[in-house]
């Protein structure tokens, strides 16, 4: 057993050095071709930035916050409430975001993002172009090309009208200007990381819950999501498929899944990209419990909303996306060789995840291999094997720590809870097939434990960023487009023994990045 554990860290360490090799080669190769010809449109390849170190106001606060997450994060997550452990998570995301932006300082790192000529804010000032919406709305169209009068800059051009339209309502309730905007991003942004906690306790138990908050919070993805709108539709996205694993888990299904709904029927008029996030929310559905169809029906209503709202305005979805795709090959993206970005991409995931979810994701295909090939355990002694799971709760863990727990109690269960009964279940909700947390999920597997279930979420992440990739449509700064891929691969991290060592890599990439590089967003 021992030495089957040290096989497993030393798989892990090959995992992340193998990391570091292809974001080492993607640099090396982007070097030569961008001062050979030009066609990457980037100096820091495979991101979007250019050299150059600095310190800012931000920098002590950072170099504070990682040093007590690493020190305390995982001892607080294991023994905090989780009423408390919630807003713990998102406060610490938040004050973690800010202090990365502002190492650029006020206006560069947070103020003044928004409002370069490639964002949203170009089009309320000193123009208001959308004072009228619904005319904005129905002559969206026809000013996506380049060749078109008074053509969108390229943000606004490359997403759905309503990724523009939160920062126009934004400005009529007084909220205007670079620095609001910015403000908005980071601490909804920072939302995110709840919503993947709260989507991993339902799905997989508290105690992989619990072992995944301090990944969330110290996530290298904080410098992108600090100041880009892209951490706003990671929210969204994210809270999407957090209401949906609710649903399809017993917990007021009608009211979540029509919020799921909703939710999910504005990430497509955020981003075209988004509606990839239909992959992870394929992979929640099976997770849940056998009456996880009944939710369905209030989901699919809640879809329909945004897209028949925006229909009715004026605003044609396909027909947007069409013309897109010309206009994305009008400009750089018909000139960044794919063959390049292709792999080089994923160098950039890399960077957004960090070295601890890359030697989780090695242990959540271990898992995910091992149910393909028919061999997810069916006792707890097979259980024993699984990635991240060498005992049901080694000690330390969060299970262990866990206030109020009795002996023999099931995996992230509420003090007083009945047996079987999912965490957080409502009272008199229906038991979830009679078994503990770490049990039977008939959809995927009898005998199926939580390490496998939150398995199968992060690859399904994993997934939809590979598909994302495959498609051309993201050559190049995917460090902020695949945010809201990249922060369902972090819980992957939970598999991993010692966290605090993990914990040190994070931070410190990181720490590097913000201060080497003066980042493009």
């Amino acid at each position: 057993m021992l030495g089957d554990r040290h096989r497993d860290i030393r798989r892990d360490q090959s995992a992340a050095l193998a990391a570091a090799l292809l974001v080492l080669t993607a640099a090396v190769v982007g070097y030569a071709i961008e001062h050979r010809d030009g066609t990457l449109f980037v100096s820091a390849a495979p991101l979007y930035g250019h050299w150059g170190p600095h310190v800012g106001p931000g920098t002590a606060a950072a170099i504070a916050v990682a040093v007590a997450v690493v020190a305390y994060g995982p001892l607080l997550a294991a023994r905090l409430s989780w009423r408390r452990l919630l807003p713990a998570v998102w406060g610490t995301a938040t004050v973690w975001t800010f202090s990365l932006a502002l190492i650029d300082g006020w206006e560069r790192g947070v103020a003044r993002r928004l409002t370069t000529r490639y964002e949203y804010l170009q089009v309320i000032s000193p123009v208001d172009r959308f004072h009228d919406i619904p005319a904005a709305l129905r002559d969206f169209t026809h000013h996506i090309l380049l060749h078109s009068p008074d053509h969108w800059p390229p943000h606004i051009a490359g997403h759905p009208p309503a990724a523009t339209l939160t920062f126009v309502l934004l400005d009529r309730i007084g909220l205007g200007g670079g620095a609001w905007a910015g403000v908005w991003c980071v601490t909804v942004g920072a939302t995110a990381a709840v919503a993947v906690l709260v989507t991993v306790r339902v799905l997989a138990g508290e105690a992989l819950a619990r072992r995944t908050a301090p990944f969330l919070v110290l996530a290298p993805a904080a410098v992108w999501m600090g100041t880009s709108a892209d951490g706003y539709f990671a929210a969204v996205a994210a809270w999407a498929l957090a209401l949906l694993a609710l649903a399809v888990t017993g917990h007021r299904p009608r009211t979540t899944g029509l919020a799921s709904g909703l939710l999910l029927g504005l990430t497509a008029y955020l981003s075209y990209g988004l509606t990839l996030i239909a992959v992870i929310a394929g992979a929640v559905l099976p997770l849940g419990r056998r009456s996880r169809l009944r939710p369905l029906p209030y989901v699919l209503a809640g879809l329909t909303v945004v897209p028949v709202v925006f229909t009715l305005l004026g605003f044609n979805w396909w027909e947007a996306y069409r013309v897109l795709v010309t206009r994305y090959y009008e400009g750089a993206g018909g000139i960044r060789p794919y063959g390049y970005w292709v792999w080089a991409n994923l160098a950039c995931t890399v960077l957004i995840v960090g070295p601890a979810t890359v030697a989780g994701l090695r242990r959540a295909g271990a898992a995910v291999l091992r149910i393909g090939a028919g061999l997810a355990p069916r006792s707890r002694t097979a259980r024993e094997h699984l990635p991240g799971t060498e005992r049901e709760h080694p000690p330390g863990t969060a299970q262990e720590l866990l206030p109020g727990t009795e002996p023999g109690a099931e995996p992230g269960a509420e003090p007083g809870a009945e047996p079987g009964a999912e965490p957080g279940a409502e009272p008199g909700a229906e038991p979830d097939s009679g078994v503990a947390d770490a049990g039977v999920r008939p959809a995927l597997h009898p005998g199926l434990g939580t390490a496998p279930r939150l398995a199968v979420l992060v690859i399904a992440a994993l997934l939809a960023l590979l598909v994302a990739d495959l498609s051309g449509m993201s050559k190049a700064e995917t460090e902020r487009i695949w945010l809201p891929f990249a922060l369902w691969m972090l819980p992957a991290a939970a598999f991993l023994p010692r966290p605090r060592a993990w914990l040190v890599a994070q931070a410190t990439l990181a720490l590097l990045l913000n201060h080497l590089l003066l980042t493009g967003w």
